[in-house]
């Protein structure tokens, strides 16, 4: 027979993780607003700023012999060395929201096995830093911190350091790695190719443009919207994937305190029929004695 005191002593247990695990749904509910709110703003920022720099490309494109000079532009078919950026969360606790990201990072680790490509990890979070220290995998850069409370600030800091390794040779191309937000139920890794630009997205307008640049200023134009382009498409990067961290962490920690309610339902059936068992043994022994008196 089940013990009494053991399968309460469970109950409680379980309660007060049900009690946590609610009070995480809550406070991850709470985030989330802000986040999104932030990742909705920030994505229409990035794509104006797309915009903007496709326009300024297309037009030095147009009507300049040879196109653009900027290397940011200059495609590569078979770089030798690809730096792989990516964004986890520096918590836990929030289903496979981490796992996502990690398992596409080795997918595009996977393409480049077979080819003389060297691949170099720029890690964005405490738990994708981990997961690959834990598989004794090199990270090129670790970035703690940065996650869970994005700034532009960071982000500047963050890609200014694979732009640098590209300007000077150290590295061919960029990938921009994070698992993102698309509403409060569903979350999709995002990948885009950061470094070079991908010209061949942009699509020719045949309509007159509003925006005029003097000749001798356009590649230095050019050069400091791309810069600022990878800067916020980092930025936003942080953003989207802090919203989606938020809204995985809610759903999990939902799914935990639905599983704790049913874990309690079973032991309390559990215990109340040890209880029922454990008075019908009493009866059944005072019955017993009763008929050994007489």
């Amino acid at each position: 027979m089940a013990n009494l005191k053991d399968i309460k002593r469970n109950i409680k247990s379980v309660k007060n993780t049900q009690k946590t695990t609610k009070a995480m749904k809550l406070v991850s509910t709470a985030k989330l607003k802000k986040a999104e709110e932030a990742a909705k703003k920030s994505r229409e920022y990035a794509n104006k700023l797309n915009e903007m720099l496709s326009e300024i490309s297309e037009k030095i494109n147009h009507f300049k012999v040879g196109g653009s000079t900027s290397r940011f532009f200059e495609e590569n078919n078979s770089p030798k060395v690809v730096d792989i950026l990516f964004v986890t969360a520096d918590k836990g606790l929030c289903g496979g929201f981490n796992i996502q990201t990690i398992k596409r990072v080795k997918s595009i680790m996977a393409e480049y096995e077979n080819s003389d490509t060297k691949i170099r990890l720029r890690a964005v979070g405490r738990k994708g830093i981990d997961y690959f220290k834990f598989q004794e995998t090199e990270l090129l850069e670790k970035d703690i911190g940065v996650s869970s409370s994005p700034t532009y600030e960071k982000a500047q800091t963050v890609v200014q350091k694979a732009v640098d390794d590209f300007v000077n040779g150290e590295s061919e191309k960029v990938i921009l790695v994070h698992n993102g937000y698309v509403n409060i139920i569903t979350q999709k890794v995002k990948q885009i190719g950061l470094i070079p630009v991908d010209t061949i997205k942009i699509e020719t307008k045949d309509a007159d443009s509003m925006m005029e640049i003097e000749g001798e200023e356009e590649e230095k134009v050019l050069d400091e919207l791309v810069r600022k382009y990878f800067e916020y498409n980092m930025y936003y990067a942080l953003i989207d994937s802090l919203a989606a961290e938020h809204s995985a962490r809610m759903q999990a920690m939902d799914n935990a305190t639905n599983n704790a309610r049913e874990k309690v339902n079973q032991l309390t059936i559990k215990y109340n029929k040890a209880r029922q068992e454990a008075i019908t043994t009493e009866l059944i022994e005072i019955i017993g004695g009763m008929e050994a008196l007489n």
